[in-house]
């Protein structure tokens, strides 16, 4: 199978892509991005991730992909913010009978993982690594001696009296318009919790707000190692693209 993969990461609000050396961890284009379809149903983003393919003139070739969802058997378990019609939809089929393409899904934060895990921060940690992706959502990979345990949710465990994502989301950060104190506090307290569950080795932050990490890290609790993603919004394209070669 050739070192190059075409890698797609779908999100809420947008889809992109690109072409990667899975051997390297690194980009070989330039990200493509297509904006998600409003109500986020089955066949629109299906479609768009066809526009993709035939961006990337990748017809036939095999495709990594990041999903917001629970991936089981080639089928999504969940939505998370996209429509429900998702819950117990078979992905992959659907995908390779439009397409045409060898495809293999994975949860959207398990793809972030792997990239960080093999290329980024992650590489050659041993005991319990915990990477969160900050974004509409809070996705979660955790990794044990660089082994993962695929599909957690850890952004859907309650917090503060509702779901986590809820609280300390870059969402909600931008919702609650919450200065960088306020926010490195409350999501410093809530990776606290995180810690007293699982006792991570090293916790790593992904998402587009690990660009800003030294605006909120200060605030974050001493006993904590947290650091941001080395892959930061790639991670998610890297990661889909090592999936579909593992």
């Amino acid at each position: 199978m050739s070192t190059e993969v075409l890698g797609i990461d779908v999100g809420a609000t947008g889809m992109k892509a690109a072409l990667v050396d899975t051997t390297k961890g690194e980009l070989t284009t330039e990200r493509h991005k297509i904006s998600t379809p409003e109500g986020g149903k089955p066949e629109d983003m299906v479609g768009v991730i066809h526009e993709l393919i035939d961006h990337f003139q990748w017809a036939g070739k095999p495709i990594g992909i990041g999903f917001p969802a629970v991936i089981m058997g080639g089928k999504t378990l969940t939505a998370s913010n996209i429509d429900n019609s998702w819950i117990g939809y078979p992905v992959e089929s659907s995908i390779e009978e439009k397409t045409g393409n060898k495809v293999q899904v994975i949860n959207d934060a398990d793809a972030a993982g792997l990239a960080e895990i093999t290329f980024g921060k992650g590489k050659g940690v041993s005991g319990t690594v915990i990477l969160l992706t900050l974004g509409t959502g809070i996705g979660s990979a955790i990794f044990k001696d660089g082994k993962i345990l695929r599909n957690t949710e850890l952004g859907h465990i309650l917090y503060e009296g509702d779901i986590a994502e809820k609280a300390v989301s870059n969402s909600a950060r931008k919702k609650h318009d919450m200065n960088w104190k306020e926010y490195g506090t409350k999501l410093g307290d809530f990776l606290s919790y995180i810690h007293k569950l699982f006792y991570p080795d090293l916790i790593i932050l992904g998402g587009g707000i690990s660009k800003k990490f030294d605006n909120y890290s200060s605030y974050f609790p001493q006993h904590l190692n947290v650091t941001p993603a080395s892959q930061y919004n790639n991670a998610g394209i890297i990661g889909a693209a090592l999936s579909a070669v593992k």
